[in-house]
């Protein structure tokens, strides 16, 4: 058994972080729950004593007054991507939104000298090492750069990959035992989405990659996949439906060219099966974010099948995916990583899914236009196949007036005049 120093509380671990912060500094806290929640309260609790400090953290799911604002001037939030937490207190310029693709988010963290990485991890092995546990992410990316201060919950799962760290790479570490936050349950899907799914898994072939997140088009997805053999898996977010297609033997992984047999990862979210089916389990691997959403490594699996969801897609195939309007709703996360890299694949494809229309179909998410102010999260270059309830929408290679067509031909039967009539006068499709 190796030699550990003895753990602090986290009230000591606290002020080992506060010793070593200069005015203006930067943590880094890792995705969702690989948040260090005991040591995040001490800290909060000295917020008075800390000086233009910025956290700097994706997808928190836990509030605190911090994000809001409470602590300006002392501690204060930068989001990398926004959730249900972070997302009212950023319209209420309570924290700040950081945009980016999630695999370049370790170089710009790196790039801003961070004090300290917080985190929450398993227990440490016999060898003295820490797992992140369900993370990797951004974090992992900087072992062996930055100082680390753990959070030991004995119900983080012990995790395989590049997200260990040696007793050495950490400055403190303390002790705390809270159950992790699930997410992702959802109800009976609805027709829409069932449609959606039928059409995207009809195009996955056997030995395929796949990228599948939460919501109910990849869980119907997955549902769907359930007769496919030897299906790998290369995914930024592991979600319960892949540990359905592994149980039911269609994940084997053996087709593909990178961790062959493995499960590629940067982060798991989802239920408490999900998490015991991570715990000490090498068939999945946590790798750092700019290994896993490199679009590089990402197109050298052949067949690799992307997955992703956004609000709006104009006749142009430009997608809207982080903001509804001029509102900030989520992030750009890997979405645009994902696509690129299903284009560079060898016999890859990439989806961005959609249901056609939405206020009880009076509006269409098909538009002639993205509404003004609206980000684009995914450009029309990259945009490889837009599938809605109605069918799919193939761009890729195609002229402008081809494009425009086959997206009209995807949206609700109601709205497709209209949307010809503008696209004409776009200028689009030829004049009538």
């Amino acid at each position: 058994m190796a030699r550990l120093p003895d753990p602090v509380s986290p009230a000591e671990a606290a002020d080992i972080v506060l010793a070593g912060l200069e005015p203006n500094a930067n943590l880094v806290i890792p995705i969702a729950n690989g948040e260090p929640v005991h040591l995040m309260d001490e800290l909060e609790a000295r917020a008075s004593s800390m000086t233009g400090v910025s956290v700097h953290q994706m997808h928190a799911l836990r509030d605190r007054p911090y994000l809001h604002g409470a602590h300006r001037g002392r501690m204060e939030h930068v989001a990398w991507f926004l959730s249900e937490v972070t997302r009212p207190a950023f319209w209420s310029g309570g924290c700040q939104y950081a945009p980016a693709n999630f695999s370049e988010v370790p170089q710009f963290l790196a790039e801003k000298n961070p004090a300290f990485v917080l985190a929450a991890a398993s227990p440490p092995d016999e060898h003295g090492y820490f797992s992140l546990g369900v993370c990797a992410d951004y974090a992992a990316a900087l072992i062996g750069r930055v100082p680390f201060v753990l959070e030991v919950n004995p119900m983080m799962p012990s995790t395989f990959g590049s997200n260990r760290l040696h007793a050495g790479d950490v400055a403190a570490w303390c002790q705390a035992e809270y159950p992790l936050i699930e997410a992702g349950k959802h109800g009976e899907p609805r027709p829409e989405d069932r449609a959606i799914a039928e059409l995207v898994a009809d195009r996955i072939p056997d030995h395929a990659t796949i990228q599948l997140g939460i919501g109910g088009v990849p869980g119907e997805v997955a549902r769907l996949l359930s007769n496919h053999r030897d299906l790998g898996v290369h995914t930024e977010l592991l979600s319960d439906p892949v540990v359905d297609l592994v149980e039911a033997g269609v994940v084997t992984g053996v087709h593909k060219r990178s961790h062959r047999g493995r499960i590629v990862t940067t982060f798991a979210l989802g239920s408490q099966r999900l998490y015991d089916f991570c715990h000490r389990n090498d068939l999945v691997q946590f790798l750092p974010v700019d290994q896993v959403n490199d679009p590089r490594i990402i197109g050298a699996e052949p067949n690799f099948i992307s997955i992703n969801a956004t609000f709006e897609v104009d006749l142009l195939g430009q997608c809207a995916s982080e903001t509804l309007g001029t509102r900030y709703w989520s992030g750009s996360g890997g979405q645009a990583d994902f696509a690129r890299g299903a284009q560079y694949s060898p016999g890859g494809d990439g989806f961005i899914v959609l249901r056609s229309t939405t206020d009880g179909g009076a509006t269409s998410r098909i538009t002639p236009t993205l509404k003004p102010g609206a980000v684009v999260t995914t450009m029309k270059n990259t945009v490889d196949n837009v599938v809605t309830e109605h069918g799919v929408a193939e761009l890729r290679g195609r002229t402008l007036a081809e494009r425009a067509q086959a997206l009209i031909n995807i949206a609700a039967p109601q709205h497709r005049d209209a949307l010809t009539e503008e696209a004409r006068t776009m200028g689009l499709l030829g004049v009538s």
